[in-house]
């Protein structure tokens, strides 16, 4: 069933704009997700690592090949030799606790078991980036109710459309909601899985 409002002139635009802007925000989450240590290596744990590099800060998956050969080593080979000591340096002081040995070619991250204790504050964080992009989806929804009660008061919808556009908008937050919640459930089983 095509939506209620995307058949609507004067709620066409509102209804896109919600649409992508709530999907933006299921995406953002489910980039948190994949960034989020587990209990195995992965090359999406180094994401949001930035590296000096010749006077800007890069993501290193632009100045180095990332690979997670094993489930519990990630290497990183930087394209240019001489970013290597930079990489080593970043990685050496993150907020990950790594402790990477750099060959002169390769930069090995040997990725430690997690302890229960960090597994739980892991799924603690997991759950506060939830409620984040939560309340994000909700405020992108008040914009939407908002649009459809100034085209209502403008007079150009009626109430019947002002009543369905508002039950699809509600729909929609709860789908998407929803996605977030499913995704972070299978993250958090995954976390915990020793």
């Amino acid at each position: 069933m095509p939506p209620v409002m995307a058949g609507i002139p004067a709620l066409k635009e509102t209804y896109t704009q919600l649409k992508t802007r709530m999907d933006k925000a299921v995406e953002d989450f489910r980039g948190n997700l994949a960034s989020a240590r587990t209990g195995r290596a992965s090359v999406h744990m180094l994401d949001s690592v930035k590296v000096p590099y010749y006077g800007t800060e890069m993501p290193l998956n632009q100045i180095a090949q990332v690979h997670a050969p094993e489930a519990q080593l990630i290497t990183v080979q930087p394209f240019d030799q001489s970013a290597l000591a930079e990489i080593e340096k970043v990685l050496r002081s993150s907020e990950f606790g790594f402790n990477p040995q750099n060959d002169g070619k390769l930069i090995r991250v040997p990725i430690p078991p997690l302890t229960e204790e960090r597994r739980k504050d892991m799924v603690k964080h997991l759950n506060k980036v939830l409620e984040d992009h939560r309340t994000a989806v909700r405020n992108i929804r008040r914009d939407g109710n908002d649009a459809i009660k100034k085209a209502m008061k403008d007079k150009k919808i009626s109430e019947d459309d002002e009543k369905r556009s508002l039950e699809e908008i509600q729909k929609l937050t709860d789908d998407e909601i929803k996605k977030m919640e499913e995704m972070c459930k299978n993250k958090e089983k995954e976390v915990m899985t020793v």
